[in-house]
């Protein structure tokens, strides 16, 4: 969530920045300033309203212990006018920052100044680029062949279970994924990451704090009856381990991973680009997020960036690194770049992490705060990037490892899996 006092000292800069993103946003940010302004002015006169009324009890109390209590009753009925005023002021002001909160959920975090502009995918700039892609026999196969032909993955049985979008892994399937996971994990505890097992279901509150809330509700499997969400992503409760956290310098930075299964309901998805692993309602992920100092976030995601790259060049996948641009900026982020791996079976790139730096934008949200070098209380800034989402990495090392023969396991893994082909 935007800062307040930002957006009112920086109004041009804020309504510049979301025009990145497509959004006239000049009414909506006249709109925040205004019920700010609202806002300031019933908290001044409830203030100043409460003051009066203890100014006056405590003259009261002293009138009737001098034996004045014609006086003291006579000021007794300014005080009872005083507490209406003050309910109505105090009803009022509730109303009006329920107003500003509600508007300023609403307006998206303001890109960074290298985010490009442009309206879709078709506009994120390539800033990166390794791997040759490889060439396959002539009789390649995209992975949703190459898993029924070897056994290894079955989405019919997931959608008998269950539904469309939740795979069933088998056999060296299932111990790939598994391998995957740990390889994912000792890589980035050997980066420095601490390692948290995190829940699957949030509340609203932890929703509301990293952003999925109000804005992605329908992209979230719902718990009715228990007001609880199936996570999207463990940025969700991993970074709601520091909501209403005051932090000191000195704890800074925090680097947590973890490994969750992800439960989106994809809503409206459909065609040739969702098959087989492409895009799923529950699928595996192991994340990393940081909270930073201010100052140094920048360098830090530089810092996932690169971290990110080693895993898929050990991997020795084809790849390459989009800054997105503002139309295709997640709500939250301020900026973002997007890792796909070249699908060589199916001719196109595959999104397989996101790396982000949301500055504040959660942290205001979230109330996550340190306490800097002059003792002041500070927004911290936090970060998340995928370390990696398995489905389309899976996917990947299917089709561009793929032989006429079977499936060779990558180096790297090979220790994790225990066999060098399917």
């Amino acid at each position: 969530m935007l800062q307040v006092p930002f957006i009112r000292d920086h109004r041009e800069k804020v309504i510049e920045g979301l025009k990145k993103r497509n959004l006239d946003a000049a009414q909506m940010i006249d709109e925040v300033i205004a019920l700010d302004e609202t806002r300031r002015r019933l908290q001044t006169e409830l203030d100043n309203t409460l003051a009066e009324s203890n100014s006056l009890s405590k003259e009261i109390g002293n009138l009737y212990k001098s034996g004045q209590a014609d006086k003291a009753n006579a000021l007794k009925e300014k005080t009872g006018e005083l507490k209406e005023t003050s309910k109505i002021l105090g009803e009022d002001l509730n109303t009006t920052v329920e107003a500003l909160n509600q508007l300023l959920y609403k307006l998206p975090n303001v890109p960074h100044k290298s985010v490009p502009a442009g309206s879709t995918e078709d506009d994120n700039e390539e800033v990166f680029r390794k791997g040759d892609i490889p060439t396959l026999h002539d009789n390649a196969l995209p992975h949703w062949e190459l898993a029924k032909k070897y056994d290894i993955i079955n989405f019919e049985l997931g959608n008998k279970i269950t539904g469309a979008g939740f795979p069933v892994y088998k056999g060296k399937g299932a111990k790939l994924q598994r391998a995957l996971i740990s390889y994912f994990l000792d890589k980035n505890t050997a980066a420095g990451y601490t390692e948290y097992q995190l829940p699957l279901l949030v509340n609203e509150a932890s929703g509301f704090g990293t952003g999925q809330l109000p804005d992605k509700e329908g992209q979230m499997y719902h718990v009715t009856e228990d007001n609880l969400y199936l996570i999207p992503t463990s940025e969700v409760p991993g970074t709601n381990i520091f909501r209403d956290e005051l932090l000191n310098e000195s704890d800074l930075p925090i680097g947590i991973t973890g490994y969750t299964p992800c439960f989106r309901r994809e809503a409206g998805s459909y065609g040739a680009h969702v098959r087989g692993l492409n895009r799923l309602h529950q699928f595996d992920k192991v994340e990393i997020l940081r909270v930073e100092h201010p100052d140094n976030s920048y360098k830090a995601l530089d810092g996932m960036v690169e971290h990110v790259k080693e895993i898929l060049d050990e991997l020795k996948l084809p790849y390459r690194i989009l800054r997105l641009c503002g139309g295709d900026l997640g709500f939250t982020s301020a900026l973002t770049y997007d890792f796909e791996v070249f699908s060589t079976a199916q001719d196109r790139w595959l999104e397989i992490s996101s790396v982000s730096n949301f500055e504040t934008f959660q942290a205001n949200r979230l109330k996550l705060r340190f306490r800097n070098s002059e003792g002041k209380n500070e927004l911290a800034h936090t970060l998340n990037g995928s370390s990696l989402a398995l489905p389309r990495v899976l996917a990947g090392i299917l089709e561009n490892y793929q032989t006429e023969d079977g499936i060779n396991i990558p180096d790297i893994l090979i220790p994790y899996t225990g066999f060098d082909k399917i």
